[in-house]
């Protein structure tokens, strides 16, 4: 059988990945990396970087690339049959890393190299060498007897937790549905009624609308919907997802919670911390998960007086201007986002529907596109390769008619796809042993509404930003100059400094030169006028109160639960102290907004999702460089491409910071921004 996942062609075949490819390829790869690391570890292999890169590395990166692929599908293209194979594989991969982690060999082997050639190997081997000898400790070297037993048990049954609960979150994304009529729709934007039921009359119930709990349906509801029971049922049902108040008992994802804690806790103890927070911070920029939640708190303090004046403006506007429509004076959960579109278009006299006609996605990549090469010197273009879903495409970068990376765009939301946006790698940029030079390439993911007849999609000034904040991950890894491995595009970058170049990017969705290149009105082709501009600048900080609240709880409660033994036990608990500390307005008893908190229970984000807030505090900062010498100033732009996004991980991220901004981050900028400056 011509198997793609065995491959060696510079891309992987997506479109002709099959299920059954999948045991036979990876069992065949696990046992050429697992003879890999046999030889790695004889005593006739020389302790050194060359020898082992050349023995391990090539054998483990092709393992690598192609489980990416079948982990990527089973994001992007889910069915039964593809979950089914993945999971079969997934404990024997898993146990094969932490072998490969664990082992007290090649750790003996790789601080020998650090004593022998430490010195005389260059800063990106160095950093390297740093990052895997601590990595080493982190992953169970160690240990040993029994407890290095415990030790690579804990990681298989983790990851097991991890896909279950993502698989969880999916099903009851796609698992319920509403067929609504149209009285309960009055209220909803027109591309949203015809798009909903199309879906409907697929579905064989013609003159409804099929409602999803997706973003790009879900949102649109909650904002615009005059039928507040409808407002009502979906949101409840968005909140209670994979929950024990969800629909089906199997998709409940407490115990998997409660398990998936306690072993994180233990796994810290058997590494010698008094919790898992601490082992998470070990790769991290932040010092302790004291001074994450020092940071927190004093960001919190600073948020709260313009939250609790966000909602008293939204609980007065409801009060004065839409009482007929909340006869019992009260405002609840599923009303918020609606008072709050209605309060903003009289405040501001516009609404996201009235921008959302002028970014059409065609018009938006156009000038996303230029604005790479006018501010980093980089160009996208078109090119082909084989892909998982018709609607994806493809691309090559180049620099002056060089290639230097390639990128997959998959943006519209669909049934099997995991719900949110991220950027992940397909391979990075690395100087392989051999002497070639691989070139980098990444995926960028979104789940935004798909085009409605022959017009093209839409989409919001916040998809923007998301596309933008993507595009910025994607850059980081695209943009490298770095050749080692371990070190180069993402690899190596502190996981709290990760958000930089991506959060970097949303500024320039906010610039009046940018919004021009990016809008074109669906219609009329008319490019977005500037009086319109000028409400959504003045609309820019609308609420920032109440969302940094929010993400405060949610980073808050995230290491809270990974810093307190016991707190699985307790998760409901500790979540229920953190909104009493943080919020102005806590959510109903019933939402159970944790149990679809993909982040930190599947996504890596365990306690490191204060990462969010603190990449804001770096991003502002280096933001307000560009905002001094000139938004489109090329010796800036220049500047920042050197220091942030070339090096990767191959120098600390501070030291990164440093030298692109001539000292410290300070949280001046992220408070100037968001209006909450003293």
């Amino acid at each position: 059988m011509n198997n793609p996942l065995l491959s060696t062609a510079p891309l992987p075949a997506f479109a002709s990945i099959r299920p059954e490819h999948i045991q036979p390829a990876i069992s065949e790869l696990l046992e050429a990396a697992r003879r890999a690391q046999a030889e790695a570890t004889a005593d006739t292999t020389p302790a050194d970087f060359d020898t082992l890169e050349r023995v391990l590395s090539i054998a483990t990166e092709r393992l690598s690339v192609s489980w990416g692929a079948v982990s990527h599908m089973n994001s992007v293209a889910n069915t039964p049959e593809l979950r089914e194979a993945y999971n079969a594989m997934l404990p024997a991969v898993t146990e094969f890393y932490t072998s490969l982690g664990a082992d007290e060999t090649l750790f003996a082997k790789y601080k020998a190299i650090q004593r022998a050639q430490g010195a005389t190997l260059n800063p990106a081997r160095q950093q390297a060498l740093r990052h895997w000898i601590r990595d080493f400790v982190l992953s169970g070297a160690d240990l040993h007897g029994e407890a290095k037993t415990r030790f690579a048990a804990i990681q298989e049954r983790a990851a097991e937790l991890g896909q279950a609960f993502s698989e969880h979150v999916m099903d009851a994304t796609d698992g319920w549905v509403h067929y609504a009529s149209p009285a309960e729709m009055a209220g909803v934007p027109d591309d949203v009624l015809a798009q909903t039921a199309q879906a409907a009359e697929a579905d064989g119930k013609p003159g409804l609308h099929k409602i999803t709990l997706h973003f790009p349906c879900y949102l649109p509801v909650m904002q615009y919907a005059s039928h507040r029971p409808l407002r009502e049922r979906v949101y409840r049902a968005y909140v209670t997802r994979a929950s024990e108040l969800g629909d089906k008992p199997e998709w409940d994802n407490s115990a998997l919670m409660q398990e998936m804690l306690a072993l994180h806790q233990e796994e810290a103890a058997l590494l010698g911390y008094a919790n898992y927070a601490e082992v998470s911070l070990v790769a991290k920029m932040a010092e302790s998960p004291a001074q994450v939640m020092a940071f927190l708190r004093e960001l919190a303090a600073k948020a709260r007086p313009h939250a609790q004046r966000d909602l008293d403006a939204l609980r007065a506007f409801a009060r004065e201007q839409l009482a007929a429509e909340f006869p019992d004076g009260q405002l609840q959960a599923w009303d918020q986002a609606y008072v709050s579109e209605k309060l903003k278009m009289a405040r501001y006299a516009f609404s996201d529907q009235e921008v959302k006609q002028y970014l059409t996605l065609p018009r938006v990549l156009e000038g996303l596109f230029s604005i790479l090469e006018r501010v980093f010197g980089v160009r996208l273009i078109a090119d082909t390769a084989e892909v998982w879903h018709e609607s994806v495409r493809f691309y090559r970068l180049e620099r002056q008619g060089q290639l230097i990376g390639q990128v997959y765009l998959d943006l519209y939301a669909r049934t099997g796809k995991r719900p949110g946006a991220w950027m992940d790698e397909v391979r990075g940029r690395w100087r392989r042993p051999e002497g070639s030079l691989q070139l980098p390439v990444a995926h960028l993911v979104c789940n935004f509404a798909s085009p409605v007849g022959d017009k093209p999609a839409l989409l919001t000034h916040d998809d923007v930003t998301t596309l933008f904040h993507e595009v910025g991950h994607g850059l980081h890894h695209l943009l490298t100059r770095v050749e080692e491995a371990g070190v180069s595009g993402i690899s190596g970058v502190e996981w709290d400094a990760v958000e930089l170049p991506s959060q970097f990017m949303e500024n320039f969705c906010w610039e009046w030169e940018v919004l021009q290149q990016l809008s074109r009105h669906v219609d009329s082709g008319e490019p977005l006028p500037r009086s319109l501009y000028d409400k959504m600048v003045a609309a820019k900080n609308y609420q920032a109160g109440l969302q940094t609240l929010r993400q405060i709880e949610f980073a808050l409660f995230d290491m809270r639960l990974h810093a307190e033994p016991g707190s699985e036990t307790r998760i409901q608990q500790v979540l229920d102290q953190v909104r009493a500390e943080i919020s102005v307005n806590p959510p109903p008893a019933f939402n159970r907004f944790q149990h679809s908190f993909s982040h930190i229970f599947a996504g890596g984000y365990s306690a490191g999702y204060y990462s969010y807030k603190w990449a804001e505090v770096l991003s502002a900062d280096a933001w307000s460089a560009f905002e001094e010498e000139g938004v489109f100033n090329p010796a800036v732009g220049q500047r920042y491409l050197e220091n942030i996004l070339e090096v990767g991980g191959s120098r600390d991220a501070m030291d990164n910071f440093k030298a692109f901004r001539g000292r410290e981050p300070s949280i001046d900028a992220l408070l100037r921004h968001q209006g909450m400056a003293a």
